[in-house]
């Protein structure tokens, strides 16, 4: 009998380990509808929060400390329905940097094609090879892609199988009424989020996930120039892309997630290095410009 008590007990501590792969914060809000059921509100962030946290998205067990920071923000403008909802949402996600308390951004993207229907206090449902809520697909992309990029960012290319089935999603929801999925629509959706990143044109930008952090930014406690170099490297690496494809989304993806850190980081870098960044981020990223110009700051 002892036994079986130590057995339970030592699976409970087991289990209180292990977690799973996202730790999503979750946000709902709805500053321009009129209504007196504001309590669906309430419930779509927690059932957002739950499918978010509690789905087991990948094989591989996570201990606490390392799951995967994001965070989502939607933002209902319109409630056409009692249960169909218009709006937008926005997900960011970070990775930590080795040696640091610092959180370096990987994805931020505001999604304006964001329409479904939801039920108050009901529980979300997914299913990988069928598009059954517009709500559960669109949140499952995210995080297979949110997934992905992490995974790229630690060995290279190693986010595939999760990218593969965020893409899985896309195609699933070809036939769907609601926008955001197909390629017609316009060149700033999931599908070319997915699609982009997984083409061989944008093999640099994706490399870039990964020799930007590992052989950038998780060396830069020991070796602060070195690291920096290796960002170098990678950012002009992303000049092929830029010629290929420009003003393509996943760049802009890219800079919206980069571009403070590369501020920040290349302030205090040698007039030389601060010139040669300063015109390859002019070059690939001209909206920013005036963000960059702090770069040629002569304060070190």
């Amino acid at each position: 009998m002892r036994k079986l008590v130590a057995f339970f007990a030592f699976a409970a501590i087991a289990g209180a380990v292990q977690a799973q792969e996202l730790k999503c914060q979750v946000k709902v809000i709805s500053p321009t509808v009129q209504g007196s059921n504001t309590q669906v509100y309430e419930d779509l962030q927690s059932a957002v929060f739950e499918f978010m946290n509690n789905t087991r998205w990948t094989g591989d067990k996570f201990k606490l400390e390392e799951r995967i920071e994001c965070t989502i923000l939607i933002t209902i403008t319109d409630r056409p329905q009692n249960d169909v909802f218009k709006g937008n949402i926005q997900v960011t996600s970070s990775r930590p940097v080795f040696k640091s308390d610092y959180q370096s951004k990987m994805m931020e993207v505001k999604d304006n094609n964001f329409n479904f229907r939801y039920l108050q206090n009901a529980t979300l449902q997914f299913t990988p090879d069928q598009h059954r809520s517009n709500l559960s697909s669109v949140l499952a992309f995210y995080a297979y892609y949110i997934i992905g990029l992490d995974y790229d960012s630690y060995s290279m290319e190693g986010g595939t199988p999760y990218l593969v089935k965020a893409q899985q999603i896309v195609n699933n929801a070809q036939s769907a009424p609601e926008s955001g999925w197909k390629a017609h629509e316009g060149s700033q959706n999931r599908y070319w989020l997915i699609d982009n990143y997984l083409h061989r044109q944008f093999k640099p930008l994706r490399l870039a996930y990964y020799t930007y952090h590992r052989t950038g930014f998780d060396k830069v406690y020991d070796d602060i120039d070195g690291g920096r170099t290796g960002i170098t490297e990678t950012l002009e690496a992303l000049k092929k892309v830029h010629q290929a494809r420009p003003g393509s989304y996943n760049l802009q993806v890219w800079f919206q997630a980069k571009s403070d850190e590369i501020v920040n980081l290349y302030k205090v870098a040698n007039p030389q290095e601060k010139t040669r960044i300063f015109n390859t981020l002019k070059m690939m990223d001209a909206s920013r410009l005036s963000k960059y110009q702090k770069i040629l700051s002569n304060k070190r």
